[in-house]
């Protein structure tokens, strides 16, 4: 059942509890007031005869009991009397009645006592109701019963027809308040129909549904922790497809890179294993073996460093970053040399949080990068090292052919290469700028590609201190 149907259920059985409660004490205490009213009239009247008679037997004015009779004619053809009957009954007959409902009065002669009157109700045979009062009347020294009866028919029919009116009027109202508590049980609910489709939409797979609940009360609140939970659901779900993308993207790129190598080693193999060939052609053969085994082993350590640094337990330390930039580079100045490249360095003195062996290797594939670009023709590579309040900026400059706004924004993509020819015969494998974006990650870091007018490229690296440093700062 829905919950708008429970709300109306609950509301309309409440109100029809209230209702009937309410209608039935309101007609029963109007009945019961009019009855004792009836009742005290009666009395008033029945004394009235009482005192009457009594009056007329203390004063001597009783002859015998046609007297009797008629004063009693007397009194009720003056109408000073309102009742239906009146029976006077001695100890053997009936000295006076009235009336054609005296065959239903109730025999009060053993209950009365002298002074006291008594009331009870009865019914004839045509359904109408009779209020009795009994007493005793002296005559002489005779003790007589004085019967009257009261038509008291009007209340009963009164109430009958208020619960007539009553009934229809519930029954009214509650058709009435069942349409009313419907429709505010819809105004409440249907909110909740609203988030329960957007639910249902964001399961299905719609994970760029929103709810469009707009209020200021607790289902507002919950539309807009949904619109949040939706939000950050289809992030992490697009961030996830990403993730497998990418890593699809680089198995298969890998697996291209690991098949032109290997098919040519398996080749020159083979020939050399089948076919008689000359000095000249077998160290030819065995050349070309060795250097795409060693292209194959610098593929294989590029994987085992971004494996490395994404299972690895890093440790950052305090360190000179103009120390390591200038030992790298004294380290490969002669070897650039051979190819006309010089290195320039311009380093400011300072220390700051790094991780010293990730901070070589990232400033060694940027200056491999930079000596790929330009080992045709030579040029000038030139590192800046910047310090920062909170870490310290690098930038790689080189007079290399530099590269296009769209090759730039996938320059750290796994195996791209601008040009795919030049790379492989340096034996490049596509890694070099991947492993360094990873770095400047566990830094806290950024990297980014710019031109360096009039020609080449420049690699700016933003180095932030590093989670050990977050974490003791916290702790102090």
């Amino acid at each position: 059942m829905k919950f708008r149907y429970k709300i109306t259920l609950c509301m309309i059985s409440m109100l029809a509890i209230f209702y009937g409660i309410g209608g039935t004490v309101l007609i029963s205490g109007s009945f019961r007031s009019a009855l004792e009213r009836e009742k005290e009239g009666a009395r008033d009247s029945y004394q009235m005869i009482l005192d009457t008679l009594q009056v007329l037997n203390q004063s001597g004015q009783w002859q015998d009991e046609n007297m009797v009779s008629d004063v009693l004619k007397q009194l009720s053809r003056e109408g000073s009397t309102s009742w239906a009957a009146l029976q006077l009954q001695g100890k053997e007959k009936v000295l006076y009645q009235s009336g054609n409902i005296w065959d239903y009065f109730l025999d009060q002669r053993q209950q009365l006592e002298s002074g006291i009157c008594r009331i009870c109700n009865f019914s004839d045979d045509a359904g109408r109701k009779y209020l009795q009062v009994s007493g005793i009347v002296s005559f002489g020294e005779e003790q007589l019963v004085l019967n009257a009866a009261y038509d008291i028919t009007s209340i009963y029919e009164t109430r009958e027809a208020q619960q007539r009116v009553y009934t229809r009027v519930y029954f009214s109202m509650l058709g009435i308040c069942l349409v009313i508590v419907y429709l505010i049980a819809y105004m409440l609910t249907r909110p909740l129909s609203k988030l329960s489709k957007a639910t249902r939409r964001l399961a299905s797979g719609n994970l760029s549904y929103r709810s469009m609940i707009k209020s200021d009360d607790e289902i507002g609140s919950l539309a807009q922790d949904f619109n949040q939970m939706a939000e950050h659901l289809e992030k992490n779900v697009d961030a996830m497809q990403e993730t497998v993308e990418r890593q699809e993207q680089f198995m298969g790129s890998f697996a291209h890179e690991l098949k032109t190598p290997m098919t040519s080693i398996i080749g020159y193999a083979d020939l050399i294993r089948r076919q008689t060939l000359s000095t000249e052609e077998e160290a030819e053969a065995a050349n070309y073996i060795y250097t795409e085994g060693k292209r194959l082993e610098r593929l294989s350590h590029k994987m085992l460093d971004i494996v490395s640094i994404d299972k690895g337990d890093l440790t950052f330390v305090t360190v000179s970053p103009k120390a390591i930039v200038h030992e790298l580079t004294e380290y490969l100045r002669p070897i650039y040399q051979k190819s006309e490249i010089r290195i320039e360095e311009q380093c400011e003195v300072g220390s700051c949080l790094l991780e010293p062996d990730l901070f070589r290797s990232l400033l060694m594939n940027l200056l491999d990068n930079s000596r790929k670009a330009m080992v045709d023709k030579g040029g000038r590579i030139t590192i800046e090292l910047k310090l920062l309040t909170d870490g310290c900026q690098l930038e790689v400059a080189d007079d290399g052919p530099g590269a296009t706004k769209e090759d730039m924004q996938r320059l750290t993509e796994a195996f791209y290469r601008v040009d795919k020819a030049r790379s492989r015969k340096l034996g490049g494998a596509g890694l070099g700028l991947t492993l360094c974006e990873r770095i400047a990650e566990l830094h806290q870091g950024t990297i980014r590609f710019a031109n360096n007018l009039p020609h080449g490229m420049r690699v700016i690296v933003v180095l932030r201190e590093g989670r050990e440093h977050e974490e003791t700062s916290k702790a102090n």
